[in-house]
Order: C-alpha cells, then structure tokens, then sequence
C-alpha cells in the first residue's frame, strides 16, 4: 500500500499501535514496553510518527461509517493545554451522544465558533441541525446568525442554551479527559489536532456509534482492517 511506503513495520502493527494509543489513553513508551513484550522493538518516537501520520487518515476514511445522527445538537468544548498554553477543544454530539464534530482552537470567540459549526455543518451534510444547544457565550449565536445569513444553516434552527440539556456531552468530556490524561500535554497545535482527533474516531468506533455496530474488540479491529484494505 503507498500510504504505507518505505515503513519497516508490517501494516498491522503499524495499525494496531496507532488504535491502541489512540483507544486506552497510555504514554508512547509504555507502548513500546507492551510491544516489546509481544516481540516488537519499536521506538516511542516511530509510534509517535505513526498516530500523527495515521489518526487523520482514520478520520478522513471513517466518515462514510458514521451513519445517522440526530438534528438535536449539544455543542460545548473543554480546555487543552498546547505548548504550555491553554487552548479550547470545541466539540458536538448529537442528543444520543453520537460525535458529530470536533475542532481545536487557539481561542473561543466568535470566528472560531463559526469555523467549528461550519465545519460540523459540512460534516453532517446529510442530517442537519433542526436544534443547537450551547451555553450562554455571546459567540455562539453571532455565529449561528452569520451561518444563517450566508445560507449554510436554516433560518429555523433552533439555539437554545441549556446546562441540563447539555449533560450528555459534560459527561462524555470527562471520558475523553482521561484519555487525553496521560499525554500530560501537546507540543504544538498540529500534532494535538492529529493525535485528538484519533481519540475521538476510535473513541466512536469503541462505542459502535459507526454503521458497524459491533462493541466487541473483534469488531473493532475488523473496522479499521477495513478501512485501509486489510483482510478482516
């Protein structure tokens, strides 16, 4: 496989680092020591390279899996340190807790709440918001009334702002808090991008929220074997 080219490590291994760091929330070294015991010498760096060069490529080629999602969204984010620094993780998902997107960002203000609908806009193409629900920060509907004026989100969207009807995405933070955890930290905007968006795809993949329903590890495996051509 091209994507694959010049790497020393069959694809398999090469995939199952890249699931398992990106599934159990556990350093790059204690990786390596769990590789080796299964005789597998890989460095903690090499596996560092393969999330960041393969995570995206998961997320680029599960969108077909996604599925339905509900028109009823819960928009909220959480804070993430970059480079000594705090940084907000815009996020959504649907009344049932499905992802619907996910954005990083330098700041949390009315263009980057833009960008981050517009985006989840793009990505549910197929099943629009008929509900957004925020909290009280003023960007929020800036943004809505810009999407709807630019013709990208209906004119009857509901946005509502509501902390009761936003306990399903706290709660699911708090899960993707401790995967995030051990990481202690991200270097730099690009590779916190990569390495939180492969959280959350393998995060929705663990919880069957893909076309393929199964929960089960062998599930799993057999997803993300599909999506780069590999025999279940």
């Amino acid at each position: 496989m091209s994507l694959f080219k010049r790497r020393r490590f069959p694809v398999e291994i090469i995939l199952l680092c890249v699931r398992w760091y990106c599934k159990y929330g556990i350093s790059y070294r204690d990786l390596a020591e769990m590789m080796a015991e299964r005789g597998v010498s890989v460095n903690p760096s090499t596996i560092f390279r393969w999330v960041q060069r393969y995570a995206p490529e998961i997320e680029k080629r599960i969108r077909p899996y996604q599925g339905p999602r509900s028109g009823s969204w819960r928009v909220d984010g959480i804070y993430v340190r970059v480079g000594g620094k705090w940084k907000y993780l815009f996020r959504a998902v649907d009344k049932h807790g499905r992802l619907i997107a996910s954005m990083l960002s330098d700041r949390r203000n009315t263009n980057a709440a833009y960008r981050f609908l517009r985006k989840a806009i793009k990505a549910m193409s197929h099943y629009p918001a008929s509900f957004i629900t925020t909290d009280k920060l003023a960007s929020y509907p800036m943004a809505i009334l810009r999407l709807q004026n630019e013709g990208l989100l209906p004119n009857d969207v509901v946005h509502r702002t509501s902390k009761y009807l936003n306990n399903i995405l706290e709660a699911d933070h708090g899960a993707l808090k401790r995967v995030i955890r051990p990481t202690r930290g991200f270097q730099s905007m690009k590779t916190a991008a990569a390495t939180l968006t492969g959280f959350e795809n393998m995060r929705m993949i663990r919880r069957g929220h893909c076309i393929q329903r199964e929960r089960r590890a062998t599930g799993e495996i057999r997803l993300v074997n599909q999506l780069f051509g590999l025999a279940a």
